[in-house]
């Protein structure tokens, strides 16, 4: 069973090199604000395009979350709109859309500042047990203690 021990690449606190994304449930989904530094860089000036998936993942993962799921991607397709620029306001949201057994379909999107659609994506996520199967040891859709 996956679990999350604080080191994950997009949201774990513990990480020293991650994005440090903390989520927010918003409307019938999740939300994050953020800011990439120059180190998550593709091109000058924009972040390289796994970034932009990673945001998207993690986006949809912690709706996942916010269901009640401890998922892992299974797939995931991404539309590239705009390009995503380094260190401005960005709002990355994910929600779920369908649930059949132990599957979810998710959606997600990057955009800016004003609301401008930069990615999206859809995804497809496997269930692997409730989310509160185990205690985390971080995990800020379930208000897990801090150690």
């Amino acid at each position: 069973m996956p679990v999350d021990d604080g080191r994950c690449f997009a949201c774990g606190p513990e990480s020293e090199i991650g994005l440090r994304m903390r989520f927010e449930r918003s409307g019938d989904g999740v939300v994050a604000h953020l800011r990439l530094r120059p180190e998550f860089q593709g091109w000058k000036g924009i972040a390289h395009g796994g970034i932009a998936i990673a945001l998207l993942d993690e986006a949809m993962a912690h709706a996942a979350g916010a269901a009640g799921h401890r998922g892992v991607t299974a797939s995931l397709d991404a539309r590239f709109r705009k390009p995503v620029p380094l260190d401005e306001p960005l709002v990355v949201f994910g929600r779920v859309t369908a649930q059949r057994r132990n599957v979810l379909s998710l959606e997600g999107r990057v955009s800016d500042e004003a609301g401008q659609t930069l990615v999206e994506g859809t995804a497809r996520f496997v269930s692997r047990g409730a989310l509160d199967a185990i205690e985390d040891h971080r995990n800020p859709n379930t208000g897990a203690s801090v150690r």
